[in-house]
């Protein structure tokens, strides 16, 4: 397989959920290709494939932002997949990133997902521009690919939902004051919340701080005690000076709100802390309004799907402590994605 290129930026397009794409003349209305339309159309709809919505995050860590996509739309049909034997992605080269993001995506794609949420950050901040304005226009033209660094930076610059759609791009908020972002080293590194907050919020300040300690202690399953604490207050030692504190603390790992109880007793109330999936839930049920040719493609039966590439068991436990319910987990082996 060759190895993946440096990110490469085809033109000045925003890092955003909606993943917009040209898409070929020859689409049906929901993005099939016309072919597969026709064949789908004549079918009766209960013997129709299930078009799902995938969820890929580097962990089980994602599955706090598919609790609240299953609380916001729980008639939709959702894969989870977890690429646990090769995480924490928070440390690997973009390079890597790029190869494993869409080995991930092209799988959800094979399952039947038309659209696919990048969950991890690490992913949507290195590999979503790639798979956007490279793969899917020469690969995958009906289908869509979002990310969560874009509606996350619209609720860090406290923007309502649906509030971007209406302004346009040419509308910057004029928000003032300091705020933080909390990720994974590559996360941080990119810059990519910087450069998207430029643009919306330019008069916000960011202060941005690599936890890469933070995902160990959550797939460890310590979430709480002194040694927790420890590590968490060495992270947020920069932001807790009185004559500093942020507005908004947004965690920019989906790894993070696990660990909400430890880190409520350590900010001020006064600091609001951003949660990605109760971020992430109601500005997708926006794109889906905003795009019915899309919404229309996806099935509604309440479907769910929990997949790891590493051992279910282990997946299934952890999994079911954080959402509260039983699940039946298969595993998924990836393979290399041939990018001629």
């Amino acid at each position: 397989m060759r190895a993946a290129a440096e990110p490469v930026l085809l033109r000045d397009e925003t890092l955003t959920l909606e993943g917009e794409l040209e898409i070929n003349q020859d689409v049906a209305p929901c993005g099939w290709c016309f072919s597969s339309w026709r064949v789908a159309k004549s079918r009766n709809a209960r013997q129709g494939p299930t078009k799902m919505i995938g969820v890929f995050d580097s962990g089980f860590g994602g599955l706090t932002v598919l609790a609240s996509l299953m609380r916001a739309l729980p008639a939709y049909d959702y894969v989870y997949l977890a690429d646990s034997a090769r995480a924490p992605y928070g440390a690997r080269s973009a390079d890597v990133v790029n190869e494993f993001t869409l080995e991930s995506v092209e799988w959800l794609f094979e399952q039947g997902c038309t659209v696919v949420i990048l969950a991890c950050n690490t992913s949507s901040a290195r590999a979503l521009r790639n798979i956007q304005q490279l793969h899917l226009p020469v690969h995958r033209t009906d289908r869509r690919v979002l990310g969560v660094v874009r509606p996350s930076v619209e609720a860090l610059a406290g923007l309502p939902v649906g509030a971007v759609a209406i302004l346009g791009k040419t509308a910057p908020s004029n928000a003032e004051g300091l705020v933080a972002v909390l990720g994974t080293e590559s996360t941080i590194a990119s810059d990519s919340y910087g450069i998207e907050l430029r643009k919306l919020a330019p008069r916000l300040t960011l202060v941005q701080q690599a936890c890469p300690l933070w995902v160990p202690l959550v797939e460890a399953g310590e979430l709480e005690g002194p040694g927790t604490e420890w590590f968490l207050r060495r992270s947020l030692e920069p932001f807790l000076a009185p004559h500093q504190l942020p507005l908004r603390m947004l965690l920019g790992c989906t790894h993070y709100p696990l660990l909400l109880p430890a880190l409520r007793r350590i900010v001020p109330p006064e600091v609001e802390i951003l949660d990605q999936g109760e971020i992430v839930a109601p500005r997708f049920a926006d794109w889906l309004r905003r795009h019915p040719d899309q919404e229309r493609c996806l099935t509604k039966g309440g479907a769910r799907r929990f997949v790891t590439t590493d051992d279910p068991s282990w997946f299934a436990a952890r999994g079911e402590r954080l959402l509260g319910r039983a699940m039946t987990v298969e595993r998924a082996r990836l393979r290399p994605v041939n990018h001629r």
